[in-house]
């Protein structure tokens, strides 16, 4: 009897797994392909031997996404000379991109493929031509890619990355063709004083649409220009390279411009001709050496921006006091983050901003505070922090288009209820308020500091702060949000 009620209850799980395989194979190929675009690659390529129903799916994937990092710890079964992780990987990605751009085994272009590689040149240059076969062949359309290096930046020497810089050159020169479908390029470690990076980026990649350089530049404080009245790029990232100043002059299709952690003791960028550029980021901690300048003068030159963000890294701040010279480039301004503003400042000081920018909807302040960055732990590269002394009469203006106002770091210190109550005088469309916990911190993590998550309101002081910050005269919503950047 027992021997019977087994081989009943193993036939319904046989029966049950059969039906749900049934439900799956019954998608359409649309929807399946829509599942395993949301896997990594060599987990939609291992779908195949699922069944004949699977079997062709992974070859009709419009979208590719094969990186390197993923091949990191794949055994090569053939035989190569290869003699560490990364040269071992490259030859699985390049296995992989050859079965994945075989002409005989697509039955679809590729609309656009997604490639994340070191620079090891035997290897990379087997991709090249296969890449290169498939944009002559009409296989593929768009190309993203990154140029990956796990070197830290600050171990490699001038010579390193002028190497680095050749080497890419000579990949570029190699396979001129994968350029013609080149998108999206990221670069990371290369120094290009010895060559044209202009002629590379803009005259070569012309259907570049998106740039980003990490620790890439033409020499320590050099002036960069970018003059390029035909390129279709359209998002400039810009990070930790040692430019004295970028100067863009002509870039007519820019629409965003990151600008994080620059060398220059001034105005880092300078804009020329950009009509498109409606979005800003500007992110650096201000170092010892570094003067405080007039946004107004960075500004010069733009007409539609619409998102800013300045971000501070807890440290002092690099703009000078200024509203009125702002009012120009502030007039089609959106949405406003003004972030990395250390704890101990008052930030009554950013209402400068919303009377030079009246059209504002959105607003988000973030507070800093981290453990790490205090003491010996913070180093002596910057200056010591003083609350900024912006003393200016404000005028009696409103902002009645501001309905949003976000403060990320909230603590209930008195400077941010006194801060939240000015904006709700000020700004009496003020419909919504969010509260924001601490970003998340590494370092301060490995610190064993429990800073962050002890200052933000428990459940049972919400209440209390709703009432100071409403003080019986005000009624917007109010949302705490602690662990928002744990769903992002």
């Amino acid at each position: 009897m027992e021997q019977e009620n087994n081989d009943k209850s193993s036939s319904q799980s046989q029966s049950q797994q059969l039906e749900n395989e049934d439900r799956l194979s019954t998608l359409t190929d649309d929807i399946l392909l829509h599942i395993l675009g949301r896997v990594s690659l060599r987990m939609a390529a291992r779908t195949c031997v699922l069944s004949t129903r699977w079997r062709h799916l992974p070859w009709l994937l419009p979208e590719l996404s094969i990186n390197v990092k993923d091949f990191l710890s794949v055994p090569c079964t053939e035989p190569t000379e290869a003699n560490d992780t990364e040269e071992l990987a490259m030859v699985s990605l390049t296995k992989a991109t050859k079965s994945f751009l075989a002409d005989q085994q697509r039955e679809s272009t590729i609309s656009s493929l997604h490639l994340k590689v070191y620079l090891i040149n035997t290897s990379l240059c087997e991709v090249g031509q296969l890449v290169g076969d498939a944009v002559d062949n009409g296989l593929l359309k768009d190309l993203d890619l990154t140029v990956l290096d796990k070197t830290d930046p600050l171990d490699r020497s001038d010579e390193d990355m002028l190497q680095r810089a050749q080497e890419i050159d000579t990949f570029f020169r190699a396979y001129p063709n994968v350029l013609h479908c080149l998108t999206k390029l990221s670069l990371q470690n290369a120094g290009f004083d010895k060559l044209d990076m202009h002629h590379v980026l803009f005259d070569c990649c012309r259907q570049l649409k998106h740039l980003s350089l990490c620790y890439c530049d033409t020499g320590m404080y050099s002036v960069f220009k970018i003059d390029a009245p035909n390129s279709k790029l359209c998002v400039l990232e810009i990070d930790i390279c040692r430019f004295e100043r970028l100067e863009l002059v002509c870039l007519p299709n820019l629409e965003k411009f990151i600008c994080s952690t620059w060398e220059s003791k001034h105005v880092p960028v300078t804009f020329g001709f950009v009509p498109s550029l409606g979005e800003l980021e500007l992110s650096c901690g201000a170092k010892y050496d570094q003067c405080p300048f007039k946004l107004s003068e960075l500004l010069h030159g733009t007409t539609s921006i619409h998102t800013l963000t300045l971000d501070f890294q807890g440290e002092i701040l690099w703009v000078q006091p200024e509203i009125e010279e702002l009012r120009a480039a502030f007039n089609k301004l959106k949405k406003l983050s003004l972030c990395g503003i250390f704890v101990e400042f008052d930030i009554l000081w950013t209402t400068a901003f919303l009377v030079a920018a009246p059209s504002i909807e959105k607003l988000c302040i973030q507070v800093s505070e981290h453990a790490c960055d205090e003491g010996d732990f913070r180093g002596g590269i910057y200056r010591d922090r003083m609350t900024p002394q912006w003393d200016m009469r404000f005028d009696g203006s409103e902002n009645r288009r501001l309905k949003e106002l976000e403060i990320r770091g909230f603590k209930s210190l008195e400077q941010q209820f006194t801060f939240i109550r000015s904006m709700l005088v000020r700004c009496p469309n003020l419909q919504k308020i969010i509260l924001r916990g601490d970003e998340l911190c590494e370092e301060c993590d490995a610190l064993g500091s429990s800073l962050h998550a002890s200052k933000f309101p428990k459940k049972d002081a919400e209440e209390m702060v709703v009432e100071r910050i409403r003080d019986g005269m005000f009624l917007p919503e109010i949302i705490f949000d602690e662990d928002w950047l744990l769903r992002i």
